[in-house]
């Protein structure tokens, strides 16, 4: 288990697609110690999530977690969360439109339009087959990992190019109505 440094945008490991990893491996120790490396790195960088190629692993593999996280302390608690070969399936058409930072792209943020609704296949850390549905705001942070792993970030995203700001900008003219709009949503889905 080690706490491995958190790439940057322009590094071109973050533009590849992840490879699969094989279903057969997930119990080796070198896939689980891999995904000891990306939980402790998440926590460490106080992420919600984090892709194995954003600490230049070239594998398959996101985790999800959010418990009293301070970088977002408007997200919802989302328990940790280990996908292998993950697969996202749009479960409707409603969308939201989420103002995104990430680890691989300090101080800056963009409003990224995501789903309400995902189905979200794949594999557990024991190599369980696991399928499961997510709603409401924590949507969009499966959505967001699963994009590192196709070699995208949030600003690949953003359609309008005058919503990117920085942290501090975010946090003095945008937090309230965009903590407002998360409240929102978590009420309607729990998440």
């Amino acid at each position: 288990m080690a706490v491995r440094e958190v790439l940057e945008i322009g590094d071109p490991f973050l533009a590849q697609r992840a490879p699969e990893v094989d279903p057969d491996l997930i119990g080796t120790a070198e896939i689980q110690a891999a995904i000891d490396d990306i939980v402790d790195s998440m926590r460490a960088a106080n992420g919600s999530g984090l892709a194995a190629n954003q600490i230049g692993l070239p594998l398959r593999i996101f985790s999800v977690e959010v418990n009293k996280n301070p970088r977002y302390p408007y997200k919802p608690p989302v328990p940790l969360d280990i996908i292998v070969n993950p697969q996202l399936t749009f479960l409707s058409d409603r969308t939201f439109e989420n103002f995104e930072g990430c680890l691989s792209v300090p101080s800056m943020r963009g409003v990224v339009t995501r789903h309400l609704e995902v189905q979200v296949n794949g594999f557990d850390r024991h190599g369980e087959p696991l399928e499961h549905v997510v709603r409401g705001y924590s949507a969009g942070t499966y959505q967001h990992e699963y994009d590192h792993l196709d070699g995208l970030l949030f600003p690949h995203r953003v359609q309008d190019s005058s919503t990117f700001c920085s942290w501090n900008s975010f946090k003095r003219y945008k937090e309230v109505a965009f903590v407002a709009q998360v409240e929102a949503l978590v009420a309607e889905f729990g998440r």
